[in-house]
């Protein structure tokens, strides 16, 4: 039974539990999670402020030495890690492998920014006068995940957090309660003080109940979190009662136009990767092909080609994408597949929904009763008066709209009011501008996918996918410190800013 680490000691298990399963064998338990009370989120961040005075001391570049020692271990452990991520959460063992390498490029940066979280030394207008500005760390952060990237996205939070001096208590899902007991593991083990870092199981709502006492209590100075745009703005309501802004990474509806002259085969490579890659379970995954009306028809027949050849199946192997996360995620994509109307077209299989011995998909790869496997959807034909155009559908799902101009494609991206990432295959490089300067998203790509994200890029969106904030690179530093302004006045008397200062008179009126 895992059970919440609190002030490096694990807390005895409580009367709920979560029992998190396979979902490409859902009758197999990988772990039993023992479910936290909002009580212990308190007591967590509690401890979280005892420990985070002399973690703050400790100095930037020695954080930084921790922060190494995390990516060497990650790095060793590479393939277990990558095994537990397969197992629970369904992802194909490639995808698995990546996203653990993130951790360690994460680290690998932020292992740098150990020695180079400067401040300035800032000219004054007085004589014998110094300015400063200091990085300092926000405090007590509480971060909360999805477990779509169980352990690749908490790592984006919580190695800056840590560099940066602050103490972290982290709540992730728990249906990757697995990953993330293996994620903390690695990081105790490298030396983290007990306290530093926090990890509590708990459900949704006694997170929330919990976030909200802590935040009462004064307990908590930052909150992260990835999820849903639903409960975002839950959250950013509730530590704008105490006047905090949160890092907010949360839904996309991500759009990917196509030109007339674009290169159709890459621009299906694209398509097909980032619509159907993870099962389409990612905040970056694309939610419309956006096409001119030209070339429309070739990339419907294109895309519907390569999505029926692609391998489906067992996340062992070597498939496209694997099951869907958990009952509940299979449960959503359900009504997600209602919204399919009269009036769409349907490509990409033999059939829509589960795949079983009633409906198969060729070339599948295992046994598709064994779990939560769904037939890869195109949908065309669809637009802004429908559910499936204007909301995220989190599945193994595209939708195809078409256009005529590029002011009529770059109205139907932004649309849906989701601002995360969106992409453009096109030879011209005015599109590509027009486009960069209209689109709302918080990441552009042109010739690539809506997915795919590096270390050492901001990354973040606008609009429902977030308030703004950005994580990853030298720009996640703005999240996790404050900006710290000294004077220190050195001449022996009281100078007065915007008074005291010496004035030079030039004869404005002097003409050649």
């Amino acid at each position: 039974m895992l059970t919440s680490v609190i002030g490096g000691a694990r807390i005895p298990a409580g009367p709920r539990s979560y029992r998190s399963t396979d979902p490409s064998r859902t009758s197999e338990t990988v772990a039993e999670v023992s479910l936290a009370e909002a009580g212990d989120l308190v007591r967590a961040c509690r401890a979280a402020r005892e420990a985070q005075d002399a973690w703050r001391d400790v100095p930037a570049p020695v954080r930084g030495q921790v922060v190494a020692a995390v990516g060497r271990l990650v790095e060793a452990n590479k393939a277990a890690l990558a095994a537990i991520v397969t197992r629970e959460v369904g992802k194909p063992r490639a995808e698995a492998l990546g996203e653990v390498q993130e951790i360690a490029d994460t680290c690998a940066f932020f292992l740098g920014e150990g020695r180079r979280l400067y401040g300035q030394t800032v000219p004054s207008e007085m004589p014998d006068k110094q300015l400063f500005t200091f990085r300092d760390p926000v405090g007590v952060v509480t971060v909360v995940t999805a477990g779509n990237f169980p352990v690749a996205v908490p790592s984006w939070y919580i190695v800056p957090a840590l560099l940066c001096g602050n103490a972290v208590v982290w709540k992730p899902a728990e249906y990757a309660a697995a990953c993330a007991d293996a994620f903390y593991e690695l990081f105790a083990h490298a030396g983290l003080p007990d306290g530093v870092l926090n990890v509590v199981h708990a459900d949704g709502p006694e997170t929330f109940r919990g976030l909200e006492r802590a935040l009462d209590e004064g307990l908590v100075d930052k909150v992260g979190f990835t999820g849903s745009t639903e409960v975002g703005s839950r959250i950013g309501e509730l530590c704008g009662r105490h006047l905090q802004t949160p890092c907010l990474e949360l839904g996309g509806k991500n759009p990917m136009v196509v030109a007339e002259d674009a290169d159709l085969p890459l621009a299906v490579q694209g398509a097909l990767f980032s619509g159907f890659g993870t099962a389409g379970q990612r905040c970056t995954s694309l939610g419309t092909a956006i096409v001119h009306e030209s070339v429309h028809a070739e990339f419907v027949r294109l895309l519907d080609e390569a999505t029926r050849a692609a391998a489906v199946g067992d996340p062992a192997g070597d498939v496209l994408f694997g099951p869907l996360i958990s009952e509940r995620f299979a449960d959503g994509f359900e009504k997600v597949l209602g919204w399919i109307g009269p009036g769409h077209t349907v490509h990409g299989s033999s059939a829509t929904g589960r795949i079983t011995a009633a409906a198969p998909r060729e070339g599948f790869a295992g046994d598709p009763e064994a779990g939560l496997f769904y037939h890869p959807v195109i949908v065309d034909w669809v637009g802004p008066g429908d559910e499936l155009f204007m909301n995220e559908t989190f599945g193994p799902i595209i939708g195809v709209a078409r256009y005529r101009t590029l002011d009529e494609a770059i109205a139907l991206a932004n649309a849906p009011g989701y601002g995360l990432s969106a992409s453009i295959y096109t030879a011209d490089p005015a599109k590509v501008f027009a486009f960069r300067r209209r689109i709302s998203a918080g990441m552009v790509s042109v010739n690539n996918s809506t997915s795919g994200a590096e270390a050492h890029l901001p990354f973040g969106g606008n609009g429902r996918s977030g308030n703004g904030s950005r994580q990853s690179g030298m720009w996640v530093l703005d999240q996790f410190t404050r900006w710290q302004s000294m004077n220190w006045d050195t001449s022996g008397r009281l100078q007065k800013a915007q008074m005291d200062v010496l004035e030079i008179a030039p004869d404005l009126g002097f003409r050649l």
